[in-house]
């Protein structure tokens, strides 16, 4: 697993949205803005995290931030999800994951002694040109808003 890091290029995609609506990188060119990757829709620490992010999507807003979260669930799974939480972002159903494989944040995880590969807990900062400008691997699920506007 190598995971993109500060000054990467990231790579060209297009997913479908929760509403089956295309998606791509080339959209966001020209703006600044964030990707958050979540292992699975709907599941506690993932709902943490969307949460405080939709409660501060104003703030982050207001920084000149476009926001997008993705996991490798389907568009219904996605559609769900955003509409049960009311969350302002697309959400990508990277089913194929093309663009979790291509960020780098697939790869072995541990939980309970078990070893099974998985989606890391990521968030990427992206600038105007499409290049990282910062990587959070360690999420705080319920204060991650506060992680990204304090860097």
């Amino acid at each position: 697993m190598k995971t993109l890091k500060p000054g990467d290029k990231i790579p060209e995609f297009t997913v479908n949205d929760q509403d089956g609506s295309p998606v791509s990188s080339s959209d966001y060119l020209g703006k600044k803005w964030i990707i958050f990757f979540y292992p699975k829709a709907s599941t506690p620490g993932c709902t943490a995290e969307a949460c405080n992010l939709r409660d501060h999507y104003k703030e982050l807003k207001d920084k000149g931030y476009e926001l997008l979260g993705v996991s490798a669930d389907t568009e219904k799974k996605q559609s769900n999800f955003r509409e049960k939480n009311e969350f302002p972002f697309p959400l990508l159903a990277d089913v194929d994951k093309k663009v979790i494989e291509g960020f780098g944040v697939w790869g072995p995880k541990k939980f309970m002694g078990k070893t099974y590969d998985g989606i890391h807990r990521t968030t990427f900062i992206i600038d105007e040109k499409g290049k990282v400008e910062r990587v959070i691997d360690k999420v705080k699920t319920k204060d991650h808003a506060a992680q990204i506007l304090e860097g």
